[in-house]
């Protein structure tokens, strides 16, 4: 087990690959009264194109199916597994999103159980005809929900609108009609080449003894049987770098309309030693324009353009990147154009010493408060991972940025091919 202590944040992390390739890493805070746990693997909704595990042909699957097969794996022929941590005193869930797939808990006691409950219960898979017809009910469902919200629909249109053929467009839960098509044949081949250790990480911090922790999670492990380690063959269409729609309108029964404005980014010259410093300087520009102190949101707000409902987001990976903004607006042509102008306005933007002083001990006060939250640090260390990246470096990466870094990557930034615009109208009578 390897120990690595980072001076700066006060943090000390535990680690160690095991024989079956699986990735552990262990935050011991004993000030902390609970344990929060994640086991992950690198398996999302864009992982529609692959080659099986021990295979050579390539396979697609229906749209839907790793959001899908997170749905399936709570459920074993004589149970939910729900109920396994409900008994033990520990609340868990799951998620799945563009690039991976995450299961966790939380608890103050009986931690030893819920981990191997949360390890076992993961690596056994059991999929019948029935059940799977059954989650296509519930999971069609769930679309239909997603589908009547209006913030959802400008969120994924605004994606739709972004990209033409890469799979982050599709909605993570799928389309009622591609669910139909999942079989439990298509679910074990997608859990046998993603399921594997080797494509996965444990990540825990709390309340716990690091040494007895990984000699639980060894044990555990080594009594399990495993297929070979492989190298998994993902593969992604080809992505223009200009928008797919620059305008889409979708009506909907609502008093007022949404308007979201999005940025395709450019990943393309993305490498691990600038990816970081990349992300956190979209944050921080947009945070210090655009958030309720900001010079932008202020304008936008004396001008009636916005309401509280405004928010912004960025999201970079391997294979993707986008930016949106919006909200409510009574105005949504005037409210697209202002931000497009203030968008380009970046590009000639000169910052001064105060400006970015002020820019960058926001980010770092931002990111200190965060390293309270267990769930903050073990979701946000297991995605940078997966980026090969290390979350214990991002306060080094803040303090060594330059106003010229800044300055820098706004000239870059914003180009009027890679911006794009959805709306949500009130339906016409």
């Amino acid at each position: 087990m390897n120990k690595k202590q980072y001076d700066q944040i006060q943090e000390t992390l535990y680690t160690k690959t095991l024989d079956n390739g699986l990735e552990v890493f262990l935050l011991p805070k004993q000030e902390m009264a609970k344990t929060f746990s994640i086991f992950t693997t690198e398996y999302g909704s864009i992982d529609q194109t692959f080659t099986p595990l021990g295979e050579n042909e390539q396979v697609s699957v229906p749209e839907g199916i790793a959001h899908f097969l997170e749905h399936k794996l709570f459920e074993k022929e004589d149970r939910d597994v729900f109920h396994d941590f409900t008994k033990q005193g520990a609340s868990a869930n799951a998620f799945t999103s563009f690039t991976s797939t995450a299961y966790l808990f939380s608890g103050t006691s009986n931690i030893d159980e819920n981990v191997k409950t949360l390890l076992d219960f993961v690596q056994d898979p059991y999929f019948s005809d029935e059940s799977v017809e059954k989650e296509k009910g519930i999971i069609s469902q769930e679309i239909r929900m997603y589908d009547d919200q209006p913030d959802w629909r400008s969120f994924f249109g605004t994606i739709q609108s972004l990209f033409e053929n890469h799979p982050v467009k599709v909605d993570i839960a799928g389309t009622v009609d591609s669910i139909q098509d999942i079989t439990k044949e298509d679910l074990y081949t997608c859990y046998h080449t993603f399921y594997h250790p080797s494509n996965m990480t444990f990540f825990m911090a709390g309340n716990f003894d690091p040494e007895h922790m990984m000699k639980l999670i060894e044990e555990n492990q080594n009594a399990k049987e495993f297929a070979p380690k492989d190298d998994i063959k993902r593969s992604y269409p080809e992505e223009p770098k200009t928008v797919a729609e620059k305008h889409k309108v979708i009506e909907m029964p609502v008093s007022v309309a949404k308007c979201m404005v999005g940025v395709k980014e450019d990943t393309e010259h993305l490498t691990s030693e600038n990816f970081l410093k990349t992300d956190m300087i979209k944050s921080m520009v947009l945070d210090h324009f655009f958030s309720k102190s900001g010079e932008f949101y202020e304008k936008l707000y004396k001008e009636d353009l916005i309401d509280d409902s405004f928010s912004f987001e960025t999201h970079l990976d391997k294979t993707f990147g986008f930016t949106i903004l919006g909200g409510n607006t009574r105005e949504p042509e005037k409210f697209q154009t202002r931000v497009k102008e203030m968008l380009h306005e970046l590009k000639e933007r000169s910052l001064t010493d105060e400006e970015f002083d002020r820019m960058k001990k926001k980010r770092i006060g931002q990111f200190l408060r965060s390293m309270n939250s267990l769930e903050f640090i073990a979701t946000t260390f297991v995605h940078y991972r997966h980026l090969g990246l290390d979350l214990f470096e991002v306060l080094p990466v803040i303090e060594q940025l330059t106003k010229q870094d800044v300055i820098d990557h706004l000239q870059e930034w914003i180009d009027e091919e890679r911006i794009a615009v959805c709306e949500i109208r009130p339906v016409e009578e």
